[in-house]
């Protein structure tokens, strides 16, 4: 059994590092190293893309009892390159062709003559402008942060 093999029979966490970026990466970034592949391999449609409902869980401080949330908007696929391998791509929203790249570079990211280009071309990309934005995030609250403390007075 060679290295993609064993990713896709144990869920590695390098294949979830990589179905994560591919959720949260732009229509038009997938879109843009698609067209920059060479040579396009041929794609079967398993199942979808597809859009439907799943239901939110979450907790009160992270560990108390679990409630639904609501409902969010997820669009899916399924495919299998002319290779045989299958990949899977699951999004947030109405987007279903952004859904059908992300299965698409799963797929691909899972054969190993793929996997550089991926990395370097979407998936490294991807992670910078996602790390670039939660920088830009934690430094806009810190500069709202207000420290507060408590002066002792004598009576105590």
């Amino acid at each position: 059994m060679d290295t993609a093999e064993q990713d896709r029979a144990t869920g590695s966490p390098q294949r979830k590092r990589v179905t994560d970026l591919l959720a949260r990466a732009t229509v038009t970034e997938l879109k843009t190293v698609w067209e920059a592949l060479e040579p396009q391999p041929a794609v079967e449609a398993l199942r979808g893309p597809e859009t439907g409902l799943v239901m939110v869980r979450g907790r009160i401080g992270g560990g108390g009892a679990a409630f639904n949330l609501g409902e969010a908007t997820v669009s899916r696929a399924a495919v299998r390159l002319s290779s045989g391998t299958v990949g899977h791509g699951h999004v947030l929203g109405t987007d279903r062709s952004r859904a059908r790249l992300a299965a698409i570079f799963d797929a691909l990211w899972q054969e190993v003559e793929h996997r550089p280009f991926i990395e370097a071309q979407l998936l490294q990309p991807v992670a910078a402008r996602i790390e670039a934005a939660e920088r830009s995030k934690a430094e806009e609250t810190a500069a709202t942060r207000v420290d507060f403390f408590t002066m002792v007075r004598g009576e105590d």
